[in-house]
């Protein structure tokens, strides 16, 4: 590999002057998800000429991945719109003609479902239908102790020191103290709501993509802001929002299946020479041009140089980084050079990511009634169990629940279920036919119907192993806060500690929103975000540009 010398101090070297020429800023953003399409898309729309976009993957999307099912999509990634007042995904969407309502999660609290009509089907581990009254005396109790949650961010509440700062710790006290406190409930109706409790931690797991709830930071979990309105599924897939974003970027700007090795900042002048001779070499694919077709002058020497996986080095002004955390986990310490700063790869070390997957089975005739908008696995011998993870072998248990996609017309008979942490790993392990068995026998178990058939098709998302995910999105665990997520978003080199140009090295995607981590919109606004730090940055520049008289050769 060749090697790249890092300028130490150069006061005197020409790149760390800042910008003093008139070219146009090169800028790469690696990563052609939400948030990489969002920055690209606003430096296009003002005036960036010289952008590239470098997506390892062969397809843009990033976390969001619809598969075609008919008519309808399959969503293996991103599948809601939460939330309309002032969410940008809603409004692309929505002035795309691309909505549809649904209103599923008022009818269970947070916990999502796709079906606008029936209910949900709380099943146990013996074969019964928890009745429905029951589940709905346990919503609203764990819906209560839910806002309790919150209220430690929002109004500064101390936390005491037996929840161990753990949102599962503190839902399970709880909950366990005020169902064994009533009354009025028999000792079997106490065991089931302490059931439903586990079933709920569950679900709630999926919905935080944390191991458990109890990694999650209790004094940090009220910060998470919900946009208000309604929820909102695309029919069409949720790829469309995507096709939206880049439908005004030229094809040439984005380099699929263009890995990214290593980002050298700060680099030095004196390496100019060891560019041009790789130009030399890949010059069939030469992202080192002016927009003239011709080399930069070495006095043109940009400060940093990204090393892609093929070999090619690619020069920039700026690079903005739209990894997912999981990978800035893995790579990080590869990823860039010189090292990222300790605040910041302590932020990307204590902040949480972990996996959520979907399950997907299809079945030709339903086995379920027409009231029925999903199954939730109440499983009874988990009662007083405390951490609920489980071997390899037994990686189904995990499994919270299976939606009913609604309407059938639409999706056929489908059903979509959830898992998460570790056993969802286990299970990305496992081939179609192993889960497809081990999904029937879980749905003929809790129902009690022991002809319920293997279905015609399996399909699944892989979050976890994805080398280039590592997990589906971040969350607060216990030990990070907020400031993490603004540490992580903070540009490269930091200002007022060097004499290198400012804003190298920046950072967007959903783990770095400190309000809208986890989402769609987080990520959006995060591109967003850091291609206006350019923006602004170089507005004396256009309004010089765009003032300056044009000749015609």
């Amino acid at each position: 590999m060749q090697s790249c010398e890092i300028s130490s101090d150069g006061t005197d070297d020409p790149l760390l002057r800042g910008p003093r020429t008139p070219r146009q800023p090169r800028i790469v953003v690696i990563g052609a998800g939400l948030a990489g399409l969002a920055a690209t898309k606003v430096l296009l729309k003002r005036g960036f000429t010289d952008v590239t976009v470098l997506e390892a993957l062969d397809h843009i999307g990033g976390r969001v991945q619809s598969v075609k099912h008919g008519e309808a999509a399959l969503e293996l990634g991103a599948t809601w719109i939460h939330g309309a007042n002032g969410n940008p995904v809603y409004h692309l969407a929505a002035d795309n003609g691309l909505l549809e309502r649904t209103d599923g999660e008022a009818s269970v609290g947070r916990l999502s479902q796709y079906s606008k009509n029936g209910v949900a089907f709380y099943q146990t581990n013996v074969g019964k239908r928890v009745a429905k009254h029951l589940v709905e005396e346990f919503s609203d109790l764990y819906n209560e102790v839910y806002k309790l949650t919150q209220e430690f961010f929002r109004d500064g509440k101390p936390v005491g020191a037996e929840s161990q700062n753990s949102v599962g710790i503190f839902t399970r006290d709880v909950v366990r103290k005020r169902i064994m406190q009533d009354p009025d409930d028999s000792q079997s109706t106490k065991k089931l709501k302490l059931s439903l409790l586990q079933q709920y931690l569950k679900v709630e797991s999926c919905e935080s993509s944390s191991p458990n709830m109890d990694e999650v930071s209790l004094s940090e979990f009220g910060e998470w802001t919900e946009i208000p309105g309604a929820h909102y599924v695309i029919p069409g897939g949720f790829t469309k929002i995507v096709e939206v974003l880049a439908q005004d970027i030229p094809s040439n700007t984005v380099c699929l299946s263009k890995p990214v090795r290593c980002i050298y900042w700060n680099y030095s002048a004196q390496n100019h020479d060891l560019i041009t001779r790789n130009d030399d070499i890949n010059r069939d694919k030469n992202h080192n041009l002016n927009d003239h077709g011709q080399r930069d002058p070495p006095m043109a020497a940009r400060p940093i140089c990204v090393e892609c996986e093929d070999e090619e080095w690619i020069t920039a002004d700026h690079v903005i980084v739209t990894v997912s955390l999981g990978w800035l986990k893995h790579n990080h310490e590869a990823m860039f050079s010189p090292s990222l700063p300790e605040d910041k790869v302590l932020a990307i070390e204590k902040l949480g990511i972990s996996t959520t997957d979907k399950i997907f089975l299809e079945y030709a005739e339903p086995f379920w009634s027409s009231e029925c908008n999903s199954f939730q696995f109440v499983w009874e011998d988990e009662a007083q169990l405390a951490h609920m993870t489980y071997p390899e072998e037994l990686w189904y248990k995990k499994i919270s629940s299976f939606d009913v996609l609604y309407p059938p017309e639409r999706y056929g008979y489908m059903l979509s279920g959830w898992i998460c942490g570790q056993e969802a790993l286990f299970m990305e392990r496992c081939d179609d036919e192993t889960v497809a068995e081990a999904c029937t026998e879980l749905l003929r178990h809790f129902t009690g119907n022991s002809d319920i058939p293997k279905p015609r098709r399996v399909l699944r998302s892989s979050w976890g192993s994805n080398p280039y995910f590592r997990g589906s999105y971040s969350y607060t665990r216990v030990g990070s806060s907020g400031g993490d997520f603004e540490r992580l978003a903070m540009p490269l080199p930091y200002a007022n500690r060097t004499k290198a140009p400012p804003l190298q090295v920046l950072f967007a995607g959903e783990a770095t929103h400190r309000k809208y981590y986890s989402t769609t919109h987080g990520a959006l606004l995060s591109g967003q975000r850091e291609a206006k730090r350019l923006v602004e940055m170089y507005q004396d520049w256009h309004r010089a540009d765009t003032a300056r008289p044009k000749y015609n050769m």
